[in-house]
């Protein structure tokens, strides 16, 4: 494979306190995105309609970048916990299994749903008033 040369910028290049470029505005719009799907913990405080220049623009998106892969880091080692741990998940499971009594739960939900449509004591007593007229 080739390898191709590329030359560094010139250090007039980098200059903070220059206005940010329509490019750059649409990056940051597109970080502000990624970071409302983080969890609120990992956010920043940073108002991004307040970024005018490229050296806010190079701190916000470096705090969002780093935010996201604190919370990938996170997520990767509860990941790991549950791995470790895989006799709890067949205990629930086994668990999960044992259906004694499920019958007699349908029949109680069932007996609830007649109440709520009218078959209860309710519709009972509307009968008996009607008797009574």
């Amino acid at each position: 494979m080739a390898v191709i040369h590329v030359p560094r910028p010139p250090a007039s290049a980098w200059n903070p306190n220059r206005k940010a470029s329509s490019l750059l505005r649409t990056q940051v719009e597109h970080m502000h995105l990624a970071e409302k799907r983080l969890p609120q913990r990992y956010r920043t405080d940073i108002y991004v309609n307040a970024i005018r220049t490229e050296g806010e623009a190079a701190e916000y998106i470096g705090q969002v970048t780093a935010a996201i892969l604190r919370a990938h880091q996170d997520a990767a080692k509860k990941r790991a916990r549950a791995a470790a741990r895989p006799g709890q998940l067949l205990q629930i499971a086994a668990e999960a299994e044992d259906t004694k009594g499920s019958k007699a739960r349908k029949a109680a939900a069932r007996g609830k749903s007649s109440i709520a449509r009218g078959k209860g004591s309710a519709a009972r007593a509307k009968g008996k008033a009607r008797k009574n007229k």
